[in-house]
């Protein structure tokens, strides 16, 4: 646990039934808050916090102390001007990706772009757009990044089979190449968005809405890599998903616990919460690997 006092908040759903948490008042509080990314080192936590107009969107930040203790949250440096979200690390903790409606280099408009800042001795730098290759003048959202440097991520643009989809950058001798979205193992004529992947870009959890089997206002779904470099046909998290909106995935980077965001507490308010995940992942990916030889 990266944080004391958490409040229990069991919940049961179909098989098999997953305990889940609610992390306590550090983070979660009377607004809205989404987006949990915590450094490879254990000791850095951000997160967004969002107000009463869901663009009014800042990155909170806290960290662990020498004493096994959290200090209190506060806007990270490079945040609070802006409309900034969706904080992810990368593996080597050196970069840290973020979603923002800042003002663009070199073009206009109010769309979400994809955005970093890197790590100095004296903080963080100040924040980098990642360009073309990346960014399109629609919306862009939700990056998260393996530790080759490839990075996933949500857009709007004309490309993808449905109406908001997931797409992946090659990162190659120091750049990224031109985004492409993801196959119908993902993708679908709906909408695909925040989507988690590994660091071993071996597993990816994001979710979807619209399809036959989703539960209520989006759910979480699950894919692994095949040996041939595609992604199996998702399956729905039954046992963690609600008839509310469940999103934004994120697992710790011992692998061992899941962190999302729902709004399934009933105030239609979001909370972060967390789940014990080795023997979910055990049995999900048993049963992907047993629907993909039928």
């Amino acid at each position: 646990m990266f944080l004391p006092n958490l409040i229990l908040f069991s919940l049961f759903f179909s098989d098999p039934v997953v305990p889940q948490q609610v992390l306590d008042n550090k983070i979660n509080t009377a607004a809205y808050e989404r987006d949990l990314a915590i450094s490879p080192d254990g000791r850095e936590v951000f997160f967004t916090r969002q107000g009463t107009d869901w663009k009014d969107q800042t990155i909170w930040h806290l960290s662990k102390l020498k004493d096994g203790n959290w200090t209190e949250a506060k806007p990270a440096t490079f945040s609070g001007r802006f409309r900034d979200l969706e904080p992810f690390f990368a593996p080597d903790g050196k970069r840290l990706f973020f979603a923002s409606g800042r003002p663009k280099p070199g073009r206009t408009g109010d769309d979400v772009d994809i955005w970093m800042v890197e790590r100095l001795a004296t903080g963080w730098s100040e924040p980098i757009h990642l360009g073309p290759a990346i960014n399109s003048e629609k919306d862009e959202y939700y990056p998260s990044v393996t530790k080759e440097g490839h990075l996933y991520f949500t857009s709007e643009r004309a490309g993808g089979p449905g109406k908001e989809d997931i797409y992946r950058a090659e990162y190659r001798n120091g750049s990224w190449l031109p985004a492409k979205a993801l196959d119908t193992g993902v993708n679908s004529a709906y909408y695909e968005f925040n989507a988690y992947v590994s660091p071993d870009e071996s597993l990816l959890i994001f979710t979807s809405y619209g399809r036959a089997d989703d539960m209520g206002r989006g759910d979480l779904y699950i894919s692994i890599r095949n040996a041939a470099g595609h992604w199996e046909p998702a399956k729905n998290m039954k046992a963690v998903n609600s008839a509310d909106l469940d999103y934004c995935p994120f697992i710790s980077p011992d692998g061992k616990t899941l962190y999302y965001t729902s709004e399934k507490a009933g105030k239609k308010n979001g909370n972060i919460f967390m789940l014990p995940f080795e023997t979910l992942k055990f049995q999900l990916i048993n049963s992907l690997t047993e629907s993909g030889t039928e």
